[in-house]
């Protein structure tokens, strides 16, 4: 609690976009925000006071930012869930706990539990050696190869075409240490999220079932709500998103990425369970001005069990693209920013006080209208400026 205001404490480890525009929602709520980052010039150590500098693998560093807070939280799911017991075992409140967060951090476990709870997933399996992805793909490739741990934004996942490359990749990574499992490749429609959030008290919120727009592996737009998804599909989504928080015990945001399989008719197809993050998530940066409670001040009231804010959308369409860092060279970066201003005044845009680097996410840019396509060209016309500078 702190004492100068009486209202609690939430120490979130980690201090990148997800942690700075957390910091933001907290403000209004009259809260302090506890960061614990790896580096001071991490995107929310810029903007926070109460910053501790520190690894999220070392206890001591975890403790200090305990110490100091009501409750602790996550802006990446990378924290050793021994440590998250340690902290559980010394009175220390923490959202979400061990046992939910291994499902996010380890896509073994994940595939495991969802399989017991019956969730739709796809066909997959542990592979230790080649032979074990070549007995999965039984002479039908390709097959796509993952890293249970680590693996985000595209990184830690390979489409595998054939037996030699299988080999190759498997021997490879193998001998790196690196664990694997195998998933059947689905023939999917598009990429959807839906995302929730649930408090300790039991009580749970769903936004819009949202489409996911992917390039190179990374999410560059997303479309709220999701286009031409039968309603009956959304209802399934948040349904199925919903019964995994409660069933994992998550609290917090939870979001549920999608493959929708099929021709997107409701007698056609159905839905896939991809990924779950339980975190804020890229999939619903859009709910800062297209949703009557952001998910960051969502994730604070869940894992502080205040009751949980309308979902509802401030606009029929909203459309959030991300904003991916360019070559180097020509006007800088608040030169664009002048000129997107004067050209898109109703683009929101959200920089993340990240250094610049070709691929990079360094921010997103929101715009809302009652014409999707409309929307999505301002959007996409917004993040390439702020990109390219053109």
């Amino acid at each position: 609690m702190d004492t100068r205001t009486n209202l609690p404490v939430v120490g979130m480890v980690g201090a990148g976009q997800l942690a700075r525009m957390t910091h933001q929602a907290a403000i209004p709520l009259g809260q302090s925000l506890r960061i614990l980052a790896a580096d001071a010039d991490d995107g929310a150590a810029l903007v926070a006071s109460d910053v501790l500098i520190g690894s999220h693998t070392d206890l001591a560093a975890l403790r200090e930012l305990a110490a100091g807070a009501d409750v602790v939280t996550f802006d990446h799911e990378h924290v050793p869930t021994e440590h998250i017991r340690a902290l559980l075992a010394e009175g220390h409140t923490v959202f979400p706990g061990p046992d939910a967060l291994i499902c996010a951090q380890d896509k073994q476990v994940m595939r495991e539990r969802l399989g017991k709870l019956g969730a739709p997933c796809p066909r997959w399996a542990p592979v230790d050696t080649p032979a074990d992805l070549d007995a999965f793909a039984g002479g039908s490739w390709p097959v796509v190869l993952k890293a249970a741990r680590g693996g985000y934004d595209g990184k830690g996942v390979w489409l595998v075409g054939s037996a030699d490359e299988g080999q190759r990749l498997v021997t490879q990574l193998r001998a790196a240490g690196t664990p694997l499992i195998v998933e059947e490749r689905v023939a999917l429609r598009r990429e959807l999220a839906a995302v929730v959030a649930r408090s300790p008290f039991g009580q749970v919120a769903a936004y819009p079932v949202v489409e996911t727009v992917q390039l190179d592996g990374i999410c560059v737009e997303v479309i709220a709500p999701a286009p031409g998804l039968p309603e009956q599909r959304a209802i399934e989504a948040q349904q199925l998103a919903i019964r995994i928080a409660n069933e994992l015990g998550v609290v917090g945001v939870l979001a549920v990425e999608l493959f929708e399989t099929g021709s997107g008719d409701e007698a056609d197809g159905g839905l896939v369970v991809n990924e779950l993050a339980m975190r804020p998530h890229n999939s619903a940066h859009w709910t800062i001005e297209g949703a009557r409670t952001s998910q960051f001040e969502q994730h604070l009231r869940a894992v502080l069990d205040y009751p949980l804010g309308a979902t509802g959308l401030t606009a029929p369409w909203v459309v959030m693209a991300n904003v991916l860092g360019g070559e180097p060279g020509g006007m800088g970066i608040d030169e664009r920013l002048h000129h997107l201003m004067a050209e898109l005044p109703d683009a929101k845009v959200h920089l993340y006080g990240k250094q610049v680097r070709p691929g990079r996410k360094i921010g997103h840019v929101t715009v809302l209208g009652d014409d999707l396509a409309a929307v999505r060209d301002r959007a996409a016309r917004a993040a390439a400026w702020l990109r390219d500078g053109s």
